[in-house]
């Protein structure tokens, strides 16, 4: 992958905390446990009948399987910090290249190229349809809210465009920068923590009070809530569990802004990770298990539902104990305190979305500065050094995905599915690359770098394999929820093979002229360098005479005079293959640099033709 130069120079700023934090706010614990109970309470076995008892252990399971990746992510940070934005495309192409003897170069059907390409295209169905989930979550917990105020419902076209405004909103803050994201970051984190360890603290005071004399709790005690109670439904739990763990790899993509990345990236993984994931997750839906009795209750389709069906039938199912907190122990402040914790809960939800983005449009922006995706995706903000046209860009696609995540409770668990598979799908990738990456490296370790990875590869197929068996073997409603998957999925991938196939076509037969101007000294050090590198077999030398910016004066001179002087230079001519071309800007540049005024200029053209006038051979054959 070309280290491009094209670009505003990115300042490290981050440190351990900064680069924490980010990881934590998409991880969002105080945000997850509102937004995603009620489709784990409300999921079942491929037989119709209920997995809710599961819930802890499929987090358990799911836990396991992000360690796994998450310590594979660590170990290629550690080699690979250099990755900036580029991230997990940036670790795939650089384990194939870096396998043999270092000198090896990518080709358009080259294993390095598959890789990236792979790699690249499966963490872009994950981060660019999450920040659609987390929309649709925000729509859904206003629209709870607005039903607690006024006891009616806000209709779909409202969900639709409160979710088109909340996209718009974080796109504006991710295009600000990333520092005054991540102080929004910081702020979140604080918050949803402190508020997740009073809810769990109430909610286990809740269960041993009984204020209001339970007698039918869903769970007979502790060991009830962590136990496995049946495989189908601690895979089924699990694979809408990493929902809520993922992103501790996003602070990877952060390379770039973080000092000391070598250091401070894999730290940040594991430590958000064990944080979130470990302290937070397992604490408060075991607390949440713990309270759950019939005194839950809602009304749905006319009927009274209560306890572990009322959560799966409620909107938000820790409001409702929130309000049972609060109404029985504190002295009737229920309606208040799910207010405070739907408030805290908002927060959460901005800082998760806005972490996710940043993430993802740096991901973007790495690939489309390779070429391997649209070039306008590349595009930087001059004020901001951030990449503006793809937040806008996917600040479109968050809101058209979120529409159909507002649709119902299967449409929400459709397009979270749809993300769970990417997710999959990279982290099974990450960890066969750490395979690839260290197997012939000194520092080869059989457990980190074999035997942990391998593990990773199986638990990842198997979360793959769990979400297409038992959604599309399920009732009707994981049926549609696996369409809804599948066609997000499946689109994804369609898009993804036929944009490949044009630029691999495009860039294997296509041609581009080279036309540098540069000092003449610097002439036979570049044909030299272009000629080891096996990237020319041919070149057109013109001594000419121009001027630049300076007007060919030095810059001090030029300030003080309107004078113009021809300064004499050398124009370089090259027909170049368009892979190769990034790589040949890169050698002129490096070479031709003086760091002085007049080091001259690189312009590209589209070399529609050529031939060969001996043999009459046409193309990229010509050159």
């Amino acid at each position: 992958m070309s280290e491009r130069t094209n670009a505003p120079v990115i300042t490290p700023t981050l440190g351990l905390l900064g680069a924490t934090m980010n990881a934590m706010a998409l991880i969002a614990p105080g945000a997850f446990l509102w937004i995603t109970y009620q489709l784990q309470a409300s999921a079942t076995a491929p037989g119709g009948a209920s997995v809710a008892s599961d819930i802890w252990p499929g987090i358990v399971v799911a836990l396991i399987v992000a360690f796994l990746t998450a310590l594979s992510y660590a170990e290629l940070a550690k080699i690979y910090p250099q990755a900036g934005f580029a991230s997990a495309a940036y670790f795939a192409e650089k384990a194939f290249l870096d396998n043999g003897n270092g000198k090896s170069k990518p080709t358009a059907t080259s294993m390095a190229r598959v890789s990236k390409l792979a790699t690249g295209w499966a963490a872009h169905l994950f981060y660019w349809v999450y920040p659609g989930v987390m929309v649709a979550m925000m729509a859904t917990l206003i629209g709870y809210i607005y039903n607690q105020f006024t006891g009616h419902d806000l209709s779909v076209p409202a969900l639709v465009l409160i979710g088109t405004a909340f996209a718009f909103a974080v796109g504006y803050i991710a295009y600000r920068g990333v520092t005054g994201s991540t102080k929004t970051a910081i702020w979140i984190n604080v918050i949803q923590l402190v508020t997740l360890v009073i809810f769990s603290g109430l909610a286990i005071w809740y269960r041993f009070s009984n204020p209001q004399g339970a007698a039918a709790w869903s769970f007979s005690g502790a060991w009830d809530i962590v136990k496995p109670h049946t495989l189908n439904g601690v895979l089924v739990q699990s694979t809408l569990a990493i929902l809520i763990l993922v992103g501790f790899e996003s602070c990877t993509a952060l390379a770039a802004e973080t000092r000391q990345p070598e250091k401070n990236i894999p730290k940040a993984i594991i430590l958000s990770l064990v944080i979130q994931g470990v302290i937070a997750y397992l604490l408060e839906y075991f607390a949440a298990g713990a309270m759950v009795s019939e005194k839950l209750a809602v009304v749905s389709g006319g009927k009274v539902l209560t306890g572990m069906d009322a959560a799966a039938a409620s909107s938000a199912p820790i409001g409702d104990m929130a309000k049972l907190i609060g109404n029985n122990l504190l002295h009737g402040i229920g309606f208040g305190l799910m207010i405070t914790m739907a408030v805290t809960v908002a927060i959460a939800i901005v800082g998760t979305t806005l972490s996710c983005m940043n993430t993802a449009v740096r991901i973007s922006n790495g690939m489309a500065e390779d070429r391997e995706l649209p070039e306008f995706i590349g595009f930087m903000s001059g004020k901001f050094s951030t990449p503006h046209t793809a937040i806008w860009s996917l600040v479109i696609v968050s809101s058209i995905i979120a529409a159909i995540g507002v649709q119902s409770v299967v449409g929400l668990t459709g397009i979270a599915l749809a993300s769970n598979f990417g997710t999959f799908v990279l982290y099974g990738l990450i960890c066969v690359w750490t395979i690839v990456a260290f197997r012939k490296r000194k520092e080869f370790n059989f457990v980190k770098h074999g035997l942990i990875p391998g593990l990773g590869i199986v638990a990842n197929v198997l979360m793959l394999g769990a979400i297409i068996y038992l959604n599309a073997t399920g009732s009707a409603d994981s049926q549609t929820e696996a369409k809804i998957c599948f066609y997000i999925a499946g689109g994804w991938a369609l898009i993804s093979i036929g944009y490949v196939i044009m630029t691999s076509v495009s860039k294997t037969y296509g041609m581009k002229m080279i036309s540098a101007i540069i000092r003449p000294e610097k002439v036979d050090v570049l044909v030299e360098v272009l000629k080891d590198e096996d990237l020319v077999l041919g070149m057109t030398v013109t001594r000419v005479q121009g001027f630049g910016r300076q007007h060919g004066q030095s810059l001090g001179a030029a300030a003080a005079s309107d004078k113009i002087s021809f300064l004499p230079k050398v124009r370089v001519d090259i027909v170049v293959n368009d892979w190769d071309l990034p790589k040949v800007m890169d050698i002129i540049r490096e070479v031709s640099s003086s760091g002085q005024i007049g080091d001259g200029k690189v312009f590209v053209l589209d070399a529609k033709e050529a031939m060969r006038i001996r043999t009459g051979e046409k193309g990229v054959y010509a050159i």
